[in-house]
């Protein structure tokens, strides 16, 4: 990722992950509520975890984004893109919010942000997402944009934050069904 990537919305800011917000990740992070959603984040979170994570986003290829609140300046969670294929121009990626920040439409801000980047800056032109049952959530919100229900990978993956055994149901969106 370019270091030097910022995205700005009237609420948020969507940057790089720093050293210094180690604190802000364990918090969101160390949360059953949030990880049993997760496939990669063990519960519970530590700040070793945290660290982890930070360097793998420093040294990594990947468009990893702390969302930062602006008027707090504080990181409630965060989103990428992953398995970026600038040849098909496609994507995935995943977005998660801590819990005391639910219900105040930051995960959709964030989101809507990170697909407008995607399809205007990089200029790709499809984009997959996946969900695990139980988390209508976030299906609710990847259908806001317009993310067609595609299918289901079965038994695809074990929850490091719940340890269950979770299908993944997987949505798509291409550039022209996208909903602004």
């Amino acid at each position: 990722m370019n270091k030097d990537v910022v995205i700005e919305t009237e609420r948020l800011i969507l940057r790089q992950y720093k050293l210094e917000d180690v604190n802000d990740i364990v918090e969101g992070l160390n949360n059953i509520n949030v990880t049993k959603w997760l496939q990669g984040a063990p519960h519970p979170y530590t700040e070793q975890d945290a660290l982890h994570f930070i360097n793998k986003s420093l040294d990594n290829n990947l468009y990893n984004f702390a969302i930062v609140l602006k008027s707090e300046n504080k990181v409630i969670g965060g989103t990428q893109l992953t398995n970026i294929d600038f040849h098909n121009g496609t994507a995935g990626g995943g977005i998660w919010i801590s819990e005391k920040y639910w219900g105040h439409g930051y995960g959709s801000e964030a989101f809507g942000a990170r697909i407008k980047y995607a399809f205007e800056v990089l200029g790709l032109r499809r984009l997959e997402n996946g969900y695990f049952k139980e988390n209508e959530k976030s299906h609710k919100m990847q259908l806001k944009f317009g993310y067609k229900d595609e299918g289901i990978r079965r038994q695809k993956f074990v929850s490091r934050g719940s340890g269950k055994i979770e299908d993944e149901y997987i949505t798509g969106l291409l550039k022209d069904e996208w909903i602004r």
